[in-house]
């Protein structure tokens, strides 16, 4: 007589769910993780992060400077630390940093062809070469016409010889508030102004376009504005 056990048959059900609960919480640890991974380096995918600052603290010639980022002209300068030059413009009279440049085509190049609207500043180490107010006192005058100039509102003009370097250009200077700069004539391109000061260890040369010479307070006191901006906390 055949026996049969009375044991029932176990189910395999049990046995397969033992091996999909590990599989399962270690796919939702997994996904866990690249979510949060993702979260923690968003704000670093763009090309400014959410938190990137307004100013870069930047030392040129051991002199500190607060540089609003969009100001600076050449990406390769964006970044904080000491630096050997560095350039940047801003929108005038406002003295705002520009906006982004607007995309120009060939349809659209001669429209986006205007006057010059912003006062440009490059800021280099000087490394104790001649101050700007030594080359005015000392140098300028061995190549300045001796032509007698009277002031015009206050500023004065005076011509550099044809047969010296600066033989293209003209000196321009004025007590109050303080201007001196070096001036190109107009000529096929209109003429621009060289203006340079001296802070700590660095020259700063502001160049703008020499019509605005007619209102030469105003572009004075403009470059005063912007080198106090400008200068960081002084040690």
């Amino acid at each position: 007589m055949t026996l049969f056990s009375a044991a029932p048959l176990r189910s395999p059900r049990p046995r397969t769910r033992a091996h999909v609960v590990p599989i399962v919480l270690g796919g939702a640890a997994a996904i866990a993780a690249v979510a949060l991974v993702a979260y923690l380096l968003w704000p670093t995918w763009g090309s400014r992060g959410a938190n990137a600052p307004d100013k870069l603290p930047v030392s040129v010639g051991g002199t500190l400077f607060n540089l609003p980022v969009t100001a600076i002209r050449m990406k390769i300068q964006r970044h904080s630390g000491p630096q050997e030059r560095i350039d940047l413009d801003f929108l005038y009279p406002s003295l705002e940093p520009p906006g982004a440049p607007k995309h120009v085509t060939s349809d659209t190049a001669e429209a986006a062809l205007q006057a010059i609207d912003r006062i440009f500043l490059s800021i280099a180490a000087h490394h104790d070469a001649l101050s700007p107010e030594q080359r005015t006192a000392m140098i300028y005058p061995r190549y300045l016409d001796q032509a007698a100039a009277s002031p015009a509102d206050g500023l004065t003009m005076r011509m550099f010889r044809t047969d010296t370097p600066y033989g293209s250009e003209d000196l321009y200077s004025a007590a109050s508030p303080a201007l001196t700069a070096r001036c190109t004539r107009d000529a096929a391109t209109p003429g621009m102004c060289l203006a340079e000061r001296r802070v700590g260890g660095a020259d700063l040369t502001f160049r703008f376009p020499r019509s605005w010479l007619s209102q030469w307070r105003d572009v004075a006191e403009a470059m005063d504005r912007l080198t106090a901006q400008l200068r960081g906390p002084r040690g």
